[in-house]
């Protein structure tokens, strides 16, 4: 339900620019707005829709009235999931319906404006990541600007993914920067020529599996231990969000009474 007529595109290259507009908006709703957008998603309203518009903004809001309506509609009825499972699928969901939203508006265009079999949209699409690989972490590389947080800024150290250090302010505070580190031994001696060694020796935490490069880990900050972010049903986007992690070990222990 657009409030704000937008120029309809007419060629491969105003489509795309259509579609990456849209999805710019709808990863912003799923990362960086993620809180708003929960709570913008009240399972007790009719049903909602999300919406991400050519200017990269989104929006929650009821389908349009109009039957058929003039573009393709996204998923309806998102809010009614949100309390029935955990909070990271229920956002993996949302991500795959808007990556097929976003597909069906712009090959909506190309079928109107008589677009051949052999044009560059869809290759220019695939060059992307979905939405789907931001929201779960799944992106091996970022791909252009619209990467989630956790993987361009630095604001907070104790998330990292694919095995490459987060650099933050939080580095003067001693916080942990690199992979999650094997034990030491008693001599606290380090050598660099076996950092690669380290790496392969760490363990979560949880599962007790050894560190992957390909995997998104967490730190706690009260046991500074590693985790999956799988094992601790945290995903790069809500990590985001997170001020100071606690893993599910220290979230359950009692504070001692003097």
């Amino acid at each position: 339900m657009e409030g704000i007529p937008h120029p309809v595109p007419r060629t491969v290259e105003e489509v795309f620019s259509d579609y990456k507009g849209r999805r710019a908006g709808l990863i912003k709703a799923l990362t960086t707005d993620v809180e708003k957008f929960y709570q913008l998603c009240d399972p007790d309203k009719e049903n909602l829709c999300l919406y991400g518009y050519p200017n990269e903004t989104w929006e929650v809001n009821l389908p349009v009235e109009e039957v058929p309506p003039e573009l393709p509609e996204p998923a309806l009825g998102i809010n009614f999931a949100r309390d029935g499972m955990q909070e990271k699928d229920w956002l993996s969901l949302v991500a795959v319906h808007s990556d097929s939203w976003l597909l069906a508006v712009a090959f909506y265009f190309g079928a109107r404006f008589g677009f051949g079999k052999n044009e560059r949209l869809f290759q220019m699409i695939n060059e992307l990541p979905t939405i789907f690989e931001l929201a779960t972490g799944s992106a091996k590389i970022a791909k252009d600007q619209h990467q989630l947080p956790a993987h361009n800024n630095g604001s907070n150290s104790k998330f990292k993914s694919s095995g490459k250090s987060r650099q933050s302010e939080s580095q003067t505070k001693g916080v942990k920067m690199s992979a999650p580190p094997k034990e030491e031994d008693d001599s606290g001696e380090e050598d660099d020529d076996d950092e690669e060694d380290d790496e392969q020796g760490a363990t979560c935490g949880a599962c007790g599996d050894n560190y992957g490069t390909d995997e998104f880990w967490i730190c706690c900050d009260m046991c500074e231990r590693w985790f999956h972010g799988k094992c601790v049903k945290i995903t790069p986007a809500k990590a985001e969000h997170i001020k100071q992690y606690k893993c599910p070990g220290c979230s359950t222990k009692k504070p001692r009474i003097a």
